[in-house]
């Protein structure tokens, strides 16, 4: 009976290890199919469906990256965001003066989504060793004052092969840049995988 459990219990370990895998590399790719849609940086604020909603397919700041290539492995971040916010409002930021929470909005502001994944446990260690960022990872920046950006790891490495690279928008729409260590991590996160 002993070795019947730990059988099930290994092949089970086992099994949860490979979908991680699997679903790590398919957050990866679906960030690498962002990079081949023309997007041009926008932040405005636009009125979208609920739930799985979204801005025109040709817009876009860091924070659609991240909606758009978890939305393609089946995972709704403005559903997700909504819904918690709506039941934990008083542990999100109070950055916009907002009053309750806005489904069209929340989830595209990267300090709503560092809360959410902090709160979901998605937390991994801030560092600066390469090896720790692994595809299908979250990254999150500080660029300067109360600037914030945010980007997906994916499974290509840089030209001398040292880190893994980041799909994110900067300004200069959906593109794949070795830019993990150009500015001050501020989050690192694995939600869904």
């Amino acid at each position: 009976m002993k070795k019947t459990l730990l059988l099930i219990l290994f092949l089970s370990f086992n099994l949860c290890f490979a979908q991680t895998v699997i679903e790590q590399i398919d957050l990866s790719e679906s960030a690498l199919e962002l990079t081949k849609q023309k997007v041009t940086y926008d932040p405005s604020y636009f009125s979208i469906d609920y739930p799985n909603g979204d801005i025109p397919s040709d817009k876009g700041v860091c924070t659609d990256v991240v909606i758009r290539a978890y939305r393609k492995i089946g995972i709704d971040l403005q559903q997700e965001v909504h819904e918690d916010m709506k039941a934990n409002f008083s542990s999100y930021p109070k950055i916009w003066g907002l009053k309750s929470t806005d489904k069209n909005i929340d989830h595209r502001r990267v300090p709503n989504l560092m809360t959410f994944f902090n709160r979901k446990g998605a937390h991994k260690t801030v560092s600066t060793i390469a090896l720790d960022y692994k595809p299908g990872d979250i990254v999150c920046w500080n660029l300067g004052g109360a600037i914030t950006h945010i980007g997906i790891v994916v499974n290509k490495k840089s030209k001398d092969g040292k880190r893994n690279l980041i799909v994110h928008n900067i300004g200069g729409g959906q593109v794949l840049e070795d830019c993990l260590f150009n500015f001050k991590i501020i989050g690192h996160y694995r939600y869904g995988i």
